[in-house]
């Protein structure tokens, strides 16, 4: 069915949209006819007519604030919004081999995860829920992580951070309930690669669980722990996205989805 979603033509900012998961959100919005931003430090690869690039410091309120105004001057109105921006740096609590070394955390490691990741997702939810409450209507959705879910070895403060942004969605979806304005969680698990699977990522990673890089890029397409055998694709966690941006998902608030082919602790 032509359009079924309903997103033709209507405003969404995707944060982080340059590239892995924010990439292939921005690229099926495309896809179904909406005008997207991206809110990102960098512009990707993918150019469309109804896709706007606006370089954005996400931690910053004035250069969110004024890329918020300016997608709102699309349409005149602002539909949803996905806080996808985030950033991972694997670090131990306590690396009783290198102690206070580069694979512990320190302050400014805790602090750059937190602005990336959380004050990032305060900011640009409050900026587009202002313009959203004089509209009575919108959508929020939060890009969480199976990590903010279960925990993960190595990644204390990303899984805190996306704990964090859990309480966000719930939170905001009883404050908002009443002005039509719906907070969704999406918590993506094992997903196939992107450009942000570095090597610096994996060494740092691999470091903190005492393993090797082979043994962490064997794991990827490892399915012992994933019921349904396979690593997820970036573009069934843009489908999610989408559906949950539409009026199709018009009952779906306060609520974190797990999209991890099933994973889980058990």
């Amino acid at each position: 069915m032509a359009d079924w979603l309903g997103l033709t033509d209507k405003t969404v900012i995707v944060t982080g949209g340059s590239s892995g998961i924010g990439d292939a959100i921005v690229r099926e919005l495309i896809s179904n006819g909406a005008n997207v931003v991206n809110a990102d430090l960098k512009e990707g690869e993918f150019k469309h007519s109804q896709l706007t690039f606006v370089k954005t410091d996400v931690t910053d309120k004035a250069a969110v604030e004024s890329m918020v105004q300016t997608a709102r001057a699309i349409t005149g109105s602002l539909w949803g919004v996905v806080n996808n921006a985030g950033i991972n740096l694997p670090r131990m609590i306590v690396d009783p081999d290198d102690p206070n070394g580069t694979y512990e955390l320190n302050e400014e490691t805790f602090q750059k995860i937190i602005n990336v990741n959380l004050k990032s997702v305060f900011l640009v939810s409050q900026a587009a829920i202002r313009v959203m409450l004089e509209q009575n209507r919108g959508v929020v959705v939060n890009m969480s992580s199976e990590a903010g879910l279960e925990g993960s070895v190595g990644q204390s403060i990303y899984s805190a951070s996306k704990a964090a942004i859990n309480g966000f969605t719930r939170s905001w979806a009883k404050e908002l309930g009443q002005h039509n304005i719906r907070v969704i969680g999406v918590a993506p698990g094992i997903m196939e690669a992107t450009g942000l699977r570095t090597l610096s990522y994996e060494e740092a990673l691999a470091h903190t669980r005492g393993t090797t890089v082979a043994a962490i890029r064997k794991g990827y397409s490892s399915t012992s722990t994933t019921p349904l055998g396979r690593s997820g694709k970036l573009s069934e966690v843009a489908d999610l996205v989408n559906y949950y941006l539409s009026d199709r998902a018009s009952y779906v608030t306060g609520v974190t989805t797990n999209v991890a082919g099933g994973k889980s602790r058990g």
